[in-house]
């Protein structure tokens, strides 16, 4: 037990003799210019929270060399003094402006400061002491900005990236939004700013718009690249009800990436069908519960089985009915023109209303009498497509409806179909038939 407590003591007494030692050394450091901190001028120096090293130890000739008493040379070049000690940050591609001059003590302060690395000023501050601070005001600052670190993004000394970034391009972002890094791998499509550069639609600094957009997000920031569309959206008769939504442009887009084309955020049937799943009021009259209405009838027009309502219906807006592509008539009957069916004769031969007989353009003839050319190519009361056919879906072969709006009234078709032709038998009208092989005489 004694022995234990003599070896305490001796233990003691030797950290006590090397902290003598060490406080003396320093003493006798300060001592080599006791003149300098004696002096009213410097009596303040080395008291500050942070102590440049040969400041600390009073070794003032470490950096300031006497001509005379009291008299010092002048330090011409900064830069070349600090790397007698420090490693040189002057060798990369870019090179912080005051680095490059050889002017570290626009930053640091060569003798002491109350910050970290001796610096002038906190954070940004020290940054705006030369850049403007307007780049950090806005409604929304960008997380690093708004607690000063600068650093997080730029290098204060040198960099091989431009802006004396840290990494490149959208690699600085992702150090942080490791989120967006993972979200993005694999997908198909991706946004071509994004592509590019996250800067190109985010401020990194600040802004007045959410998530640091430099517009908003919902639709003034697309049509800044998207002129076209700004264009056609302003002009069109017709406007689509998806970019009067709160979301706008991102009802339908993912600005960042996608798996389908036109960064659309679903497959496009089914993005079209998560508004039209009710009835929708408009400026031309209600529409149907589409979702509900597919569901229901088993044959499906070609767009509509491909996955496609754009081919028919421009998403943006139109001058022509329900946002169609091409003029489609609205009505019941109308005076022949093939202008009137620009949106049909896209994909069907034109010569189907065209031709008067025919073997082969079509089955809905009577011998050889094209039933086509006979209900549609009328000077006055030509019956339009959508008198028989329904360009969604229906429970009848050839898209024939059950029914069609004629005025306040679904006036029944009653189609029949057979091996060799069909009847029909419209409202009130009689019953007509037809058949390729047998022409049929109806009264």
């Amino acid at each position: 037990m004694r022995r234990s407590v003599v070896l305490v003591l001796i233990l003691l007494f030797s950290l006590v003799g090397v902290a003598v030692y060490e406080g003396g050394a320093v003493a006798q450091q300060r001592k080599k210019d006791a003149d300098c901190f004696a002096s009213k001028c410097h009596d303040k120096m080395g008291t500050d929270k942070f102590v440049h090293g040969p400041v600390a130890v009073g070794d003032c000739k470490a950096c300031h060399v006497p001509t005379d008493k009291h008299k010092f040379a002048t330090i011409k070049n900064v830069g070349q003094l600090c790397y007698k000690c420090h490693d040189k940050v002057n060798t990369k591609k870019d090179v912080h402006k005051p680095v490059r001059d050889g002017n570290c003590t626009k930053c640091h302060d060569p003798h002491q400061s109350p910050y970290k690395y001796q610096l002038r000023a906190d954070g940004k501050n020290l940054c705006f002491m030369c850049h403007d601070k307007k780049i950090a005001e806005g409604k929304f600052v960008h997380g690093p900005v708004a607690v000063g670190g600068c650093p997080m993004c730029h290098n204060p000394h040198q960099t091989d990236y431009p802006k004396l970034l840290n990494a490149s391009g959208n690699n600085v972002c992702f150090a942080c939004h490791t989120d967006k890094a993972e979200a993005f791998k694999g997908k198909k499509f991706i946004h071509k700013p994004v592509a590019d550069n996250c800067v190109n639609c985010h401020s990194p600094h600040a802004a007045d718009y959410k998530y640091n957009l430099k517009a908003d997000g919902r639709m003034d920031l697309c049509l800044g690249c998207h002129k076209d569309k700004k264009e056609w959206i302003e002009k069109v008769k017709v406007k689509h009800g998806g970019l009067s939504t709160d979301k706008k442009c991102l009802a339908c887009h993912d600005p960042h990436v996608s798996d389908y084309a036109k960064q659309l955020i679903k497959p496009p049937v089914e993005l079209c069908l998560s508004c039209h799943d009710k009835p929708l009021d408009t400026p031309d009259g209600k529409i149907m519960n589409m979702k509900d209405y597919l569901a229901k009838n088993k044959y499906k027009h070609g767009p509509i089985k491909q996955g496609d309502c754009s081919s028919c219906h421009n998403t943006h807006g139109s001058d022509n009915f329900r946002i169609l592509r091409k003029y489609f008539p609205p009505l019941f009957y109308a005076p022949f023109d093939p202008k009137n069916y620009q949106l049909c004769f896209s994909c069907h031969e034109k010569t189907l209303v065209l031709d008067p007989r025919t073997t082969t353009l079509t089955n809905f003839r009577n011998g050889d009498v094209n039933l086509h050319y006979l209900h549609v190519n009328k000077p006055d009361k030509g019956r339009t497509c959508r008198a028989c056919h329904d360009a969604h879906a229906t429970n009848n072969p050839k898209h024939i409806r059950d029914s069609v709006p004629f005025g306040a009234w679904a006036l029944p078709i009653g189609y029949q179909k057979t091996d060799t032709g069909g009847s029909c038998s419209p409202g009130c009208h009689q019953t007509f038939r037809y058949d390729r092989n047998n022409p049929v005489k109806n009264r």
